[in-house]
């Protein structure tokens, strides 16, 4: 039995879940979400917890039962509270804004680069040097903040570029000039 995949799972107040056929929907103050279920995974619910059981012992089944268990843990999370990921801009002249639907940053290349925001996710610029992405699913924020990381990742000599907020960058010494 899956360690993660048997612990039951607690349902918060403000979070609504409806069980279908193979699919669990939930919806809550932030937002709504559906998870559709891999084939040999059931999800019941007996008052305010969710039960996460597998039919059968095959390797797939065995794996889905945690990862289900734990996404499930992450959508009741992200409907009720959110999630969010803050990215940081280091670098001289480096900066963003937001226009519209669109991120414009400038990241010292020779033309200005925009990212098309996703429906999914919200994103906010409260300085010129920090973005903010907030969204109700977990996958989808931090996937956008790795494509917005990877446009400018942070070098390992002067350490500019975009990086998570508190992210440690390892740093190289660099040439040294010996006679």
């Amino acid at each position: 039995m899956s360690r993660i995949g048997k612990i039951v799972v607690a349902v918060p107040k403000e979070a609504k879940v409806a069980l279908e056929q193979h699919a669990v929907k939930f919806e809550g103050p932030k937002g709504k979400l559906v998870l559709t279920l891999p084939q040999g995974i059931k999800v019941e619910q007996k008052d305010s917890q969710l039960r996460v059981s597998r039919a059968n012992d095959t390797k797939q089944s065995r794996a889905n039962h945690g990862t289900i268990r734990a996404t499930i843990v992450n959508i009741l999370e992200g409907v009720t509270k959110g999630h969010r990921k803050e990215l940081e801009i280091q670098g001289v002249g480096f900066r963003a804004q937001i226009q519209g639907s669109k991120l414009t940053m400038n990241l010292g290349l020779s033309h200005p680069v925009e990212f098309e925001v996703p429906a999914e996710v919200k994103i906010a610029v409260p300085k010129p040097t920090s973005i903010v992405i907030d969204g109700t699913d977990k996958a989808a924020v931090g996937q956008v903040a790795a494509v917005i990381r990877g446009i400018k990742p942070p070098e390992p000599y002067k350490g500019k570029g975009i990086r998570y907020l508190n992210e440690r960058v390892r740093r190289k010494q660099g040439k040294s000039v010996t006679k």
